[in-house]
């Protein structure tokens, strides 16, 4: 038995959902497909950071990008509480890159001057200011940069308020569902089939993550991305240690409710292999306390491991499939994927609905980097 949809999402994490709750509001028949527990891979894994300018080339497209994607959060974080009762905890108290040595340093001092070019804040603090600010960090750092307008979420909650309001606008969501393959026929996609039999719908968006070739190279074509593990741990402190989150080149800190810090994340490619090693804690661990002395005094809490997708040029795919009319493909967001899901959820809608774009997409178009296409 078949049943028919406008679109057809396949992915549970919080590029699938965005999409989900970006179609939902437009109206249709929308049906969301995960293999395993919604919010179960990267997603729920991630520790949430909005970290445009920390993270990126102000000079690039990927920048001019995820600045558009921080800007909605604070109408999005309003719009999921409302539809589905869920706070997905946007915090706006800035970040600090730290240096802790003279080439640190320097480089950080052009990055400003690049980042206020392009129209963002960014404020050099020295050593003792970044201490009146944060007196738990070390005495060896040197000086940071505060980016007053980067923050953080709970991925999580996120991920989960995307697809709990768009399951309230009516998205039909199911779980431990895979799908097998898709369905083309004439240059087109029809549907896809799995576990739970054949689903109809001539649009079909991709974004299965680290995932999406095992999916796409039924069609010819394998994308050059490739998954990377990241580890993380976090901690719980009686008292507020840290109030603002905290970027190094060795590994993040960042705050949450009721005393906990993530810490994060280790970067091992090409392994879909997800448990947490010895190693990859112990190096965090090590890092984090050279920033934060004090955090071994903290709880331990737990540790977990995400796999991330990654690009050949580090540039999420958003596009049409270049064969298959109606193949969407949404992924290689890498470690951006909270940060980029407003956008991509609303760039991959309109693209469905056939509407035009003021944004560049050209450098994300999904035939620029390919391994192979029959």
């Amino acid at each position: 038995m078949s049943y028919v949809y406008d679109a057809i999402i396949v992915g549970g994490g919080v590029i699938g959902g965005s999409i989900a709750y970006n179609l939902s509001k437009r109206g249709g028949k929308i049906l969301l497909l995960e293999k395993d527990r919604l919010a179960s891979k990267s997603s729920g894994a991630a520790a949430g950071m909005l970290g445009v300018q920390a993270e990126m080339d102000a000079e690039g497209s990927l920048f001019q990008l995820a600045r558009k994607s921080r800007e909605m959060f604070p109408k999005l974080a309003g719009e999921i509480r409302e539809t589905s009762g869920i706070d997905i905890e946007l915090i706006n108290k800035g970040m600090l890159k730290v240096a802790i040595n003279e080439q640190q340093q320097q480089e950080y001092k052009r990055l400003i001057a690049i980042q206020r070019q392009s129209g963002e804040q960014s404020d050099w603090l020295t050593g003792e200011e970044v201490r009146r600010k944060e007196p738990a960090l070390t005495d060896a750092i040197k000086g940071a940069i505060h980016f007053a307008n980067d923050g953080q979420v709970e991925a999580t909650q996120l991920t989960l308020g995307f697809l709990n309001s768009a399951a309230a606008c009516g998205v039909v969501i199911k779980e431990f569902v895979e799908v097998f393959d898709l369905q083309l026929s004439k240059g087109k996609v029809i549907g896809v089939v799995t576990n739970e039999g054949y689903f109809a719908s001539e649009n079909v968006i991709v974004a299965g993550g680290a995932w999406s070739n095992k999916l796409l190279s039924k069609t010819g074509l394998e994308l050059d991305i490739y998954p990377v593990k990241g580890e993380c741990f976090s901690v719980v402190t009686q008292s507020q240690l840290l109030t603002t989150t905290v970027f190094s080149p060795s590994c993040y800190l960042v705050p949450k409710k009721g005393g906990r810090i993530i810490v994060g994340a280790t970067v091992k490619p090409r392994t879909f292999n997800h448990k947490v090693t010895v190693e990859g804690i112990s190096l965090l661990l090590e890092q984090a306390k050279k920033l934060m002395p004090s955090i071994i005094e903290a709880e331990w809490e737990r540790t977990w491991a995400g796999i991330r997708p990654q690009t050949g040029d580090g540039l999420p795919y958003l596009g049409e499939h270049p064969v298959y009319k109606g193949l969407f493909i949404a992924t290689g967001h890498f470690r951006n994927g909270i940060l980029l899901s407003p956008i991509t959820g609303e760039i991959i809608a309109d693209m469905v609905e056939g509407k035009p774009t003021s944004l560049n997409l050209k450098p994300f178009r999904v035939g620029r980097l390919i391994k192979q296409l029959t």
